[in-house]
């Protein structure tokens, strides 16, 4: 599935990936490859990546790795929206 995570300076990242897992204000849950259209409100946490995905180097220190290999991004708020196999983060 293809993920874009925008904040408001920039797109962070943009490109496929396995699965991603987001910290939603009810708790956190992850969207693999076809999973149901969704839009939901995001709270302070992270955003863990799946797949082998390419940071640009400007974004690099925005990102970080778990001790399962996931890539990680700290996020204080936002929104996601899925739909046709295309996850769109609006993160602050």
């Amino acid at each position: 599935m293809y993920l874009e995570i925008v904040s408001p300076e920039a797109t962070l990242f943009a490109g496929e990936v396995t699965s991603v897992t987001v910290p939603g204000i009810n708790g956190e849950f992850e969207m693999l490859k076809d999973h149901a259209p969704i839009v939901s409100l995001l709270q302070g946490g992270n955003v863990k990546v799946d797949g082998n995905i390419t940071i640009q180097e400007e974004y690099q220190s925005k990102f970080s790795k778990d001790d399962k290999g996931r890539t990680i991004l700290p996020i204080i708020s936002g929104t996601i929206e899925m739909k046709d196999n295309k996850v769109i983060v609006l993160a602050d």
